[in-house]
C-alpha cells in the first residue's frame, strides 16, 4: 500500500515537471508583437512585454524572444491594448441593405481608430428578424465583428405602426414574443429610443414588460431617454426604474446635457445613477467626447405633430393651423433644448435628396433665402425641410464641461454612436472618424482628463464586461486576438465639425479574430469579423 502510494507520487511529479518544462519550451506562433508597453483592459497599470498569437486566439504573454513566429513585430515604444468596443454603433441601419458595414465592409473609419467590435440596434431601432442580419455576416464578413441589441422602436412599429396609443394585451404580446426571438437568436438585450417615434408613444410600462422578456435571457436595457434636455432628470429616473421593476441591468446610452437653461446638470444626472447603484440597482452609461449631439429634425417637434409618421406629418405640415402648432413646438425646442437658441448652431449633415445643403447650418440658408435670422424663421425653414425629405444635422447645444464630468464618472463608458462612413458629400458628425482617439489624445494625453489605462478600460474591458463577452475586451492568455496597437505620442482625431471626413492617426495595426486588418497604417483588405452572439 505505501509503495503503491509512493510509487503514485512520484508519477504525479513526473507529469507536473513535464508540464511545466514544455509551458516553457520555445512555441512556433503565427505573430509575436514585441516589445510593446501592454494594456490589459483593466484600470491597471501597463507592462512592457510581448503578445503571442496563434491562429485567433492570444497564446502567450511575457518574453517570447525565443519563440519561432511568422511574423515578428517590433511594437517597442507603442501601446498595445484590446481591440475597441463600440457598445453604441449605427453601423446597420434597420431597412437598409445596401447601408454601413454591407455598404463598406472594409471598415476604415473604424479600423483606423482601433475598434474591432460593433454593437448595433441601439436608440431603439434594429433590423428585424436580428437572425437574418447575423446569417448575412456569416455568410459574407465585414472587417470588425457585430453584435446587436433588439429595438423597441422597430418591434413596436412592426406590431402596431406609427399610431401614439397604447398597445393592446394581443400587441403586447406579439411584442414580447419578437423580442424573445431576437434574444434566442443573440441580441444583447433591449434598446429604447423614447425620443423618437413610435417609442415615445409608449408608456414606461410597456417597456418594462418587454425588458422583462430580456431578463429571462439574461439581457440587458440601453435606453436613448425620452428627454435629455429639462426633462433630463425624470428621464433618468425612467430608464433607472425600468432596469430596477425588470429587475435588469441598464445603460443611459449617450449620456449627455442638452440645452443651456441646463448646462451643469451632469452632477445631478449622475447623483442620480449613484443613488441607484448604492441601493442595488445595476446602472451605467455610455457616452462620447463632443459638445454637439446629431439626429433628423423630429427631434424638435412636439409629439402630438409626429403620430402617423411621415404622410400624417407632411399633411399637418400643409394645414396652416397645425403648421402654426408644429412651429410653436419646434421654436420652444431650438430656444430650451436642441437649437442652442442660435439657427448658426444647427448644421445639416445629410440631406439625401439635395445633398449641396449639406454642411450648412441654419443661419446661413436662412441668409441664402434672404430671409432674417430668427428661431421663428429657423422654424418655417426646419418644417419646409422636413416636408421635402428631411435631413440629419448636427446640434450643437451642449457645454464641454458637462461632458468632462460624464466622462470621468467610473460607472461612463465610450461608444461613438457613430456609424461607417468613407469620405464624401455627407458631412457627419466627426465622432464617426474621431471618438475614441480623440479620448486617447486630446483627453488623455493633451489635458491629461484622465489616465491612459482607465480610458482604454472605458472603451474595452468596461463594454466586453457589460455585454457579458468574455473573451474579448482584454489581453489575457487564451482570449480571442482582437488588438490594437497604436503611439500613444501621436494618436488623435483629425476630423472636425467643419471638415469631419478625416481619418483618425495614431493607430498602426490592428487584429481582428486574430488577422491583421491594419498593418503598418495600411489597410490590409482583411475581413474576418464574426457575428457576436450574447453567451
Amino acid at each position: 500500500m505505501c509503495w503503491s502510494r509512493l510509487a503514485f507520487v512520484l508519477l504525479l511529479a513526473l507529469l507536473v515537471g513535464c508540464a511545466e518544462k514544455n509551458a516553457e519550451a520555445p512555441q512556433s506562433l503565427d505573430i509575436v508583437l514585441a516589445g510593446g508597453t501592454v494594456y490589459s483592459g483593466l484600470d491597471e497599470a501597463p507592462v512592457v512585454a510581448d503578445v503571442g498569437i496563434e491562429g485567433d486566439r492570444i497564446v502567450a504573454i511575457g518574453n517570447l524572444k525565443e519563440h519561432v513566429a511568422d511574423q515578428r513585430i517590433d511594437v517597442t515604444g507603442l501601446a498595445v491594448m484590446p481591440g475597441i468596443i463600440d457598445i453604441h454603433s449605427h453601423a446597420i441601419r434597420p431597412n437598409a441593405a445596401r447601408s454601413g458595414l454591407y455598404l463598406y465592409p472594409d471598415n476604415e473609419n473604424l479600423i483606423r481608430q482601433g475598434v474591432t467590435s460593433v454593437i448595433g440596434g441601439p436608440d431603439g431601432r434594429s433590423p428585424l428578424p436580428i437572425a437574418d442580419d447575423f446569417a448575412r455576416l456569416e455568410a459574407d464578413p465585414p472587417a470588425v465583428n457585430y453584435g446587436s441589441f433588439v429595438g423597441h422602436n422597430s418591434v413596436r412599429a412592426l406590431v402596431m405602426g406609427n399610431d401614439d396609443r397604447h398597445a393592446t394585451e394581443a400587441e403586447l404580446q406579439a411584442m414580447r414574443e419578437e423580442v424573445a426571438r431576437a434574444m434566442q437568436s443573440g441580441a444583447f438585450g433591449l434598446s429604447s429610443g423614447l425620443l423618437y417615434t413610435p417609442g415615445k408613444f409608449a408608456p414606461q410600462e410597456e417597456v418594462i414588460e418587454l425588458a422583462k422578456v430580456v431578463g429571462e435571457y439574461g439581457g440587458i436595457y440601453i435606453s436613448h431617454m425620452r428627454n435629455e434636455a429639462l426633462g433630463l432628470l425624470d428621464s433618468v429616473r425612467e430608464t433607472i426604474n425600468i432596469g430596477e421593476q425588470a429587475g435588469i441591468p441598464a445603460q443611459i446610452t449617450h449620456h449627455k446635457v442638452m440645452g443651456a437653461p441646463m448646462w451643469g446638470k451632469a452632477e445631478e444626472s449622475l447623483a442620480l445613477v449613484d443613488a441607484a447603484v448604492a441601493r442595488g440597482v445595476d446602472v451605467t452609461s455610455d457616452h462620447y467626447p463632443y459638445p454637439a449631439s446629431s439626429t433628423g429634425f423630429r427631434a424638435v417637434f412636439p409629439r402630438w405633430a409626429l403620430d402617423g409618421g411621415g404622410d400624417a406629418i407632411r399633411a399637418r405640415l400643409k394645414d396652416p393651423a397645425q403648421r402654426a402648432r408644429v412651429k410653436e413646438g419646434i421654436v420652444y425646442a431650438m430656444v430650451n433644448e436642441r437649437g442652442g437658441n442660435d439657427p448658426a448652431r444647427v448644421v445639416l449633415a445629410d440631406c439625401a435628396w439635395d445633398p449641396s445643403l449639406n454642411g450648412l447650418n441654419l443661419a446661413q440658408l436662412l441668409q441664402r433665402r434672404e430671409l432674417d435670422v430668427t428661431i421663428g424663421n429657423a422654424a418655417e425653414l426646419i418644417m419646409d425641410l422636413e416636408y421635402a425629405g428631411g435631413c440629419q444635422c448636427v446640434y450643437h447645444a451642449m457645454s464641454d464641461e458637462d461632458v468632462d464630468t460624464i466622462m470621468l464618472h467610473p460607472r461612463t463608458m465610450i461608444g461613438s454612436d457613430g456609424g461607417i462612413v468613407v469620405p464624401g458629400p455627407v458631412r457627419p458628425h466627426p465622432r464617426y472618424y474621431g471618438t475614441f482617439p480623440r479620448v486617447l489624445g486630446r483627453y488623455v494625453r493633451e489635458r491629461g482628463l484622465l489616465s491612459l489605462q482607465l480610458a482604454i478600460h472605458k472603451m474595452t474591458r468596461m463594454p466586453a464586461d457589460r455585454l457579458g463577452i468574455t473573451d474579448r475586451g482584454r489581453i489575457e492568455v487564451g482570449t480571442i486576438a482582437d488588438i490594437a496597437v497604436f503611439d500613444p505620442q501621436t494618436i488623435i482625431d483629425t476630423a472636425t465639425f467643419e471638415e469631419p471626413n478625416q481619418y483618425a492617426e495614431g493607430v498602426l495595426h490592428v487584429f481582428v479574430n486574430g488577422v491583421a486588418v491594419l498593418l503598418d497604417g495600411e489597410m490590409t483588405g482583411a475581413r474576418r469579423g464574426a457575428v457576436l452572439r450574447a453567451q
